[in-house]
């Protein structure tokens, strides 16, 4: 009997997990399942205190971010995207547009060299090695973007990288966060 008893749990047991899994995935279904990254949109940006990249000895903080609206740019010399991206970014340094890299995970060397060889769109980039700043910042990898307000204030953030297709409406919330004229409220409706 306790042979047959063995037999019977083998089926019982893998079943009962089958139709569990069977239920929670039907209970899933029409559910959003796009990931959430905007926990900062609204709220300040993390304070900060991480090396240059260009000068490791020098520590850079809050209060050496832009005086205007900016963008900061979450990148990387092992992501693929960061190269698509970076012809980009260099247009946008050259329109003038104000960012602030944050080098995510990456080693020094490469970082540097990736710099050197792609050119620097950046008014400043840190290093961000451990990667402790990127889980403050809510990321799930590079490249990522935010558009910050003069008050220090997170307006956008932005998965993936910038380009042609969405410059146009990051670039209308720029402009909003700008305007001294709007409220905080109606500088994140313009950037939704």
């Amino acid at each position: 009997m306790a042979k047959s008893n063995k037999r019977l749990l083998t089926f019982i047991i893998p079943l009962v997990i089958f139709i569990g899994l069977v239920i929670m995935l039907f209970m899933r279904l029409g559910k959003e399942t796009d990931v959430q990254t905007s926990q900062l949109v609204g709220k300040p940006l993390p304070a900060f205190s991480l090396p240059l990249l260009s000068d490791p000895a020098r520590t850079m903080t809050n209060s050496d971010l832009p005086k205007e609206p900016f963008l900061l740019n979450v990148w990387g010399s092992w992501c693929q995207t960061c190269y698509v991206e970076h012809p980009f970014l260099m247009e946008l340094h050259a329109k003038g547009v104000p960012m602030i890299g944050v080098n995510y995970k990456d080693e020094l060397a490469n970082a540097l060299a990736y710099i050197d060889k792609y050119q620097n769109p950046f008014i400043y980039t840190i290093q961000d090695y451990e990667g402790k700043y990127g889980l403050e910042l809510g990321l799930t990898g590079a490249p990522e973007s935010m558009i910050v307000g003069t008050d220090g204030v997170v307006y956008k953030h932005v998965l993936g990288e910038i380009g042609e297709k969405n410059w146009p409406s990051l670039q209308a919330c720029m402009t909003s966060v700008a305007d001294a004229s709007l409220t905080k409220d109606a500088k994140l409706a313009a950037c939704e």
